[in-house]
């Protein structure tokens, strides 16, 4: 894992134009069109700025829907997690897993459930042939020998030894090797050592009493964890946490809190055993290296099942590139959360065995939701909305250490597409203007989505991208073993077609991480 003092730039390769590709949606052939890029390497604080600008990664490519020109508008959605209280269909959720897990009962009718995303092909149609194309084009060990050839020289000009000082760039640059030699989804994944795994709630220990005066020794101990200024000790790893928003004593009726229906107690002799456990996306984890193989048999079951994906297309290799490569290094600052940032997977065990897994990562200001795949065999527990669930209280745990993370991602929403509407309903949600990245309730979006399908949320007409690409001279590029301002660099240049796909890049990107990424150009 990096260090927080040591941490080496996002390395990202773009390609320019727009792709157009089969739609997952509408399923039109030629209609969903998008701006994407190979993310070698990416810091979690770029990514939280792409994700705040529209982007979205799948594996490690990472993109962008043209949102005037594709057939159906993806927007960014975001719930806010410490205001949200669970509707009368997610209690109804929560209680099914509840008493599927006390008795063993099975519920039957309508399961609710819908993924975070559709299959991954839905998402980006294009990006196999994209990812077989990058792995004849990107030599990793050569740029990695450049870089570091470019920060030794650096040194040099300054006139000093990097032997002697290990100075930070020098430190940057063996980051930089270790990242862009872990990039390849072609060649076996290297990943940096991640912290150990936290483990999920064990709700098969309560103890044995009636419910009743459970129920008032847990409100009891509640208002006992309260400090001098009302507020809540943190939650222990993922265990049973105390209620973020605890019931006051003298208002009993008020409703139950997402915790409280998350970890209502159980009988000692509760038929089922539900833990989850938040595993680190690497190679290099104990945990998650030895789960891999149940995980990856979970993921085939899922996709042949569920989106009648044919063997060839969810194999090893796919499931690895999309949901077990991730472009972001794991950091792990002083007053981060305890897990760290970077990307995760978050397995749901019964009894023993994997039962679903959501993968998210874990950025400066939200845990956003990648993907999601489960045992059809459990349908009838809503996997899709109890995980949600899950995650969105999860995000509630982050915010007691971490103040600043306090939002929940769900991916995009697609108002044009009935199939993922459903996202909407976990309230309090925003959607991200497309034009002025600003976000806006959803409930003030609705309206202007049924009228047309692309929409400037923004109702201000004079408000502008206030992040947007000023002075793209100070872009960085990388370029020949060398890292310039974009400003030396096309004073290089011939090529009339370069100037135009590095601004379209930095329109795109923003000023922020145009100055911070490294554009890689060959």
């Amino acid at each position: 894992m990096a260090s927080w003092a040591a941490l080496s730039p996002s390395i990202v390769e773009y390609f320019e134009g727009e792709d157009s590709y089969r739609c997952g949606y509408c399923k039109n052939e030629s209609g969903s069109r998008s701006n994407g890029m190979w993310a070698h390497s990416m810091t979690v604080q770029d990514y939280q700025d792409l994700i705040d600008r529209g982007w979205r990664r799948s594996g490690k490519y990472v993109y962008k829907p043209v949102m005037n020109q594709t057939c159906c508008p993806q927007y960014t959605i975001r719930c806010r997690p410490l205001q949200f209280q669970p509707s009368k269909s997610h209690k109804k959720v929560l209680k099914k897993m509840l008493k599927f897990l006390a008795k063993g009962e099975i519920s039957k009718g309508n399961c609710e459930d819908e993924p975070m995303e559709p299959t991954m092909e839905d998402t980006v149609a294009g990006d196999f042939a994209l990812i077989n194309k990058l792995d004849i084009q990107c030599d990793l060990k050569t740029l990695s020998d450049d870089l570091k050839e470019s920060f030794e020289s650096e040194e040099k000009k300054k006139g000093k030894s990097p032997k002697k000082e290990e100075p930070k760039e020098l430190i940057q640059s063996q980051h930089i090797e270790e990242k862009l030699g872990s990039g390849e989804p072609s060649h076996p994944l290297k990943v940096h050592t991640a912290p150990k795994p936290g483990k999920g709630a064990d709700l098969s220990k309560p103890p044995c009493r009636k419910a009743k005066e459970i129920r008032k020794e847990r409100k009891r101990l509640k208002l006992m964890q309260q400090n001098p200024a009302g507020e809540l000790e943190g939650f222990q790893a993922q265990g049973e946490p105390p209620s973020l928003f605890p019931r006051k004593a003298n208002k009993s009726n008020q409703p139950k809190s997402l915790e409280d229906l998350i970890f209502e107690s159980l009988p000692e002799n509760a038929s089922h055993k539900l833990e989850v456990r938040l595993v680190p996306v690497s190679f290099e984890d104990p945990e998650f290296k030895s789960s891999f193989s149940q995980s990856f048999s979970l993921y085939v079951k899922y996709q042949m099942a569920i989106h009648q994906d044919p063997p060839d297309e969810c194999g090893k290799t796919e499931f690895t590139r999309f949901l077990c490569s991730s472009p972001l290094e794991a950091e792990n600052p002083p007053h981060g959360p305890d897990c760290g940032y970077g990307s995760f997977h978050q397995q749901y065990w019964l009894d023993g065995r994997i039962i679903a897994v959501g993968v998210i990562d874990i950025l400066p200001y939200c845990v956003s939701s990648v993907y999601l795949y489960y045992d059809p065999d459990y349908s009838f527990l809503s996997l899709g909305v109890y995980s949600a669930l899950r995650e969105i209280g999860f995000t509630r745990q982050l915010h007691q250490k971490t103040s600043q993370l306090s939002y929940y991602y769900m991916g995009f929403y697609i108002h044009s597409c009935p199939k993922m509407k459903y996202k909407g309903q976990y309230r309090p949600s925003d959607l991200l203007c497309p034009e002025t990245y600003v976000w806006v309730p959803i409930e003030q979006c609705l309206s202007s989505l049924e009228n047309s399908k692309y929409c400037r949320f923004n109702q201000d007409p004079e408000a502008v991208d206030e992040g947007r690409s000023k002075e793209p001279d100070r872009l960085q590029v990388f370029h020949k073993k060398a890292i310039m301002p974009y400003g030396v660099y096309k004073k290089q240049q011939r090529d009339p077609s370069e100037e135009a796909a590095v601004l379209q890049y930095a329109g795109l990107v923003g000023q922020a991480c145009s100055e911070r990424m490294l554009l890689l150009r060959n």
